[in-house]
């Protein structure tokens, strides 16, 4: 074998080995996902899931820019034998490399979910259910199970009070069970002991806590300040046995939250939530209450009024009496501006 031959070889396999070497680099390390976008994809890959739905999903959504060396590595690698369920965050100029080990490391990134201002279990569901892989029906159907509601101490009228609104970091894959464990885990750190021993002392349970805050809040939703004279109020006409007859309780009966002037006849309707009609708390919250209208019951004011109407100027405040006759006082100057403006509903 000549020595020309022996040299013409070894560059041969040289630069043979070198373009390999530089073709399975880029296959590892290029970036091949999202190069042309600025924000992250989310990949969500349901149970039971093959690599061929994987595909299907990026290819879908065109997140791969090179489709054979993101399949030949993904082989190379063996994810198409482990595909794990998950919510996985890719991230733009990611490369082959770092989204299959991702995916096939089963390490998925938790759905960030934040519910606050939320009126009906139904929004309840709708905004949670849409989040994770349960999905709104399994949701749906587990708080209006008695033996679900039950486990937790509650039942399908008050579940919604085990609803604390923060901001939380849940999986995905998280199953309805966990889930609520989970809600309840939060309800339990919220309603220590010393709350719990408070909430006696005004001779109320955490669940009846949760209902007046929610009728205190609906009650006063924009100055947060007052909602301790709100409750003061309120619990001042539940030690006297009287109805509470909170204008919010008559919308949630109606299920019209949009009504701007309460007619008497609308205090006719039949509901267990009637506050006009039926004495005590209704049987459940009318909304999710925030942590600041909980505290605003466990704190409230202590005074002596037990008439209140929304201010004549219109201020989102109210204007408070201990005595009916300047309680009329107050609602008349309330109504004539709402006539002047000719808000009739």
């Amino acid at each position: 074998m000549s020595r020309n031959f022996k040299v013409g070889l070894f560059v041969t396999i040289a630069i043979l080995a070198t373009t390999f070497s530089f073709y399975f680099w880029q296959i590892f390390r290029t970036p091949n996902l999202q190069v042309d976008k600025k924000s992250s994809f989310v990949l969500l890959v349901p149970e039971n899931a093959t690599y061929k739905t994987v595909l299907d999903s990026l290819n879908r959504y065109e997140v791969i820019n090179d489709h054979i060396s993101f399949q030949f590595l993904a082989k190379f690698l063996k994810y198409t034998e482990k595909v794990k369920p998950g919510r996985y965050v890719i991230k733009p100029e990611s490369n082959n490399y770092e989204v299959i080990k991702k995916l096939s490391s089963g390490s998925q990134d938790a759905v960030k979910l934040t519910f606050n201002n939320i009126r009906l279990k139904e929004d309840l569901i709708k905004r949670i259910g849409a989040r994770f892989e349960f999905g709104e029906d399994q949701f749906r159907k587990a708080l209006n199970d008695p033996a679900v509601c039950n486990k937790y101490g509650l039942d399908t009228a008050t579940i919604v009070s085990m609803f604390l609104p923060n901001t939380y970091e849940i999986y995905w894959t998280t199953g309805t069970e966990k889930f609520l464990d989970r809600m309840h885990s939060e309800y339990k750190k919220y309603w220590s002991d010393e709350k719990v021993a408070k909430a006696k002392e005004i001779g109320l349970t955490p669940v009846q806590v949760s209902i007046l805050a929610s009728i205190v809040e609906e009650e006063q939703a924009k100055k947060v300040d007052e909602r301790p004279r709100v409750a003061g109020l309120y619990i001042n006409r539940l030690h006297a046995n009287m109805p509470l007859q909170a204008d919010p309780t008559i919308k949630f009966a109606l299920g019209d939250f949009g009504i701007k002037r309460i007619l008497n006849q609308m205090l006719l309707i039949k509901s267990p939530y009637n506050t006009y009609v039926n004495t005590g708390l209704p049987p459940g919250p009318i909304r999710v209450a925030d942590f600041n209208s909980l505290d605003a019951v466990l704190n409230y004011e202590k005074h002596d009024y037990i008439y209140m109407c929304a201010k004549a100027d219109l201020s989102n405040y109210h204007a408070f009496a201990t005595n009916y006759t300047d309680h009329l006082n107050n609602a008349r100057l309330y109504q004539a501006e709402l006539n002047r403006l000719k808000i009739m509903k």
